[in-house]
């Protein structure tokens, strides 16, 4: 199969979809592996790394017209809607229920889009969305407490405190990945932190791996409401896989909020948990509603792209691999994980929730593609 890889033209987008590790091992196994001139130069990768790993470096007309599978990190954006056409495979970070414009576009052009953050097992893991929530949840914590400096707008308060003086408050909605790692991030930064959840079992589970160093709650709207007023920081670490983000901070509680206070979105990519939240860039990733630093920016891990290219990769290759042995139909009758991950197929909506997200006609999977490995 020929592999394409896309450099990325999202702002302030700087990783890449394949390592040129990842680039050797399929090139190893048979397959064409091109590769847009300068895609991983963000990564810290250079075009002679690919070559040397059994690539080819190519235009990016080339890269979209002539490859079967192309990998990218973040959706396309308007300038490449033209480019999607029927016959490619797509797989990448899409978030398209968040996105009405790009599934239309994705349908009307019928390309397949292969979604990483839907692939799913069938204990409810998410393997190429968890390693980005891994890298999010951290940076979350960071940003957090480096907006709360005054001099870009927080309340200039040091999440650590020193001897005498108490450390500041951290509130994480949701203890899934993200949450998880934004909490251990701001504990080791110093910070009293509260985790809000709503699965009983999973507050068990972080109790037992946080040893108690952090005070887990139920969630709900009222408990939203009270702990909002006493935090200087909060991250909203809140997943419904495929689906919109639900709003669980109203722009009416902004109003009992520390002035200074800093939120960190990390939902924004699914359209926010934050009612005010709308997407932000690196280059300008933050903005002020009501005397509250919102902190939206939709591609954090592509702020630290060597890291986060690496991890990628190690998540995604495995997928990569199935799909270039045996192409998409069979690779995801074979695994039912893959399968979860195809959004749009043949013009169809294939994913239930981006289709109830726009209003849009949900066709199963298995309605287009048989499901039933040969």
């Amino acid at each position: 199969m020929r592999i394409g890889v896309a450099k990325e033209i999202k702002s302030d987008e700087y990783r890449v979809a394949l390592t040129p590790a990842g680039a050797r091992e399929l090139a190893q196994h048979g397959h064409d592996v091109i590769v847009e001139t300068m895609a991983g130069e963000g990564s810290a990768f250079a075009d002679s790394d690919y070559e040397r790993a059994g690539a080819r470096i190519v235009t990016v007309d080339d890269v979209w017209a002539q490859s079967d599978l192309l990998l990218k990190v973040k959706e396309p954006i308007e300038p490449e809607y033209a480019r999607l056409r029927e016959g490619l495979v797509l797989f990448t970070y899409l978030h398209i229920a968040a996105d009405e414009p790009l599934t239309r576009a994705l349908v009307d052009s019928g390309i397949t889009a292969v979604a990483y953050e839907t692939v799913e097992t069938d204990d409810r893991r998410l393997p190429l969305l968890a390693p980005m929530s891994e890298i999010a949840g951290r940076l979350a914590s960071q940003a957090g407490a480096h907006f709360l400096e005054k001099p870009l707008g927080g309340r200039g308060l040091l999440l650590s405190g020193v001897p005498g003086v108490a450390p500041g408050r951290v509130l994480v909605l949701g203890g899934g990945i993200v949450g998880y790692n934004a909490a251990i991030i701001a504990l080791g930064l110093g910070a009293q932190v509260t985790i809000l959840e709503r699965s009983i079992d999973r507050m068990r589970h972080l109790d037992e791996i946080l040893s108690g160093r952090v005070s887990l709650v139920m969630s709900s709207t009222l408990q939203i409401e009270s702990s909002v007023s006493d935090a200087d920081v909060v991250i909203g670490a809140v997943l419904v896989p495929g689906a919109v983000a639900p709003k669980l901070i109203t722009r009416d509680m902004l109003g009992v909020m520390k002035q200074g206070a800093v939120i960190v979105d990390v939902a924004i990519d699914q359209g926010g948990c934050v009612e005010t939240a709308r997407p932000t860039t690196h280059s300008d990733p933050v903005y002020s509603v009501e005397g509250i630093i919102h902190y939206c920016v939709a591609n954090m891990p592509g702020g630290v792209p060597i890291t986060s290219t690496k991890a990628l990769t190690n998540a995604t290759l495995p997928y990569v691999e199935e799909i270039a042995e045996h192409g998409l139909a069979e690779a995801v009758a074979r695994d039912r994980a893959l399968a979860r991950g195809v959004n749009v197929l043949h013009g169809k909506i294939t994913y239930e929730a981006v289709a109830e997200a726009h209003d849009l006609e949900y066709t199963p999977l298995e309605a287009v593609l048989p499901l039933a490995a040969a």
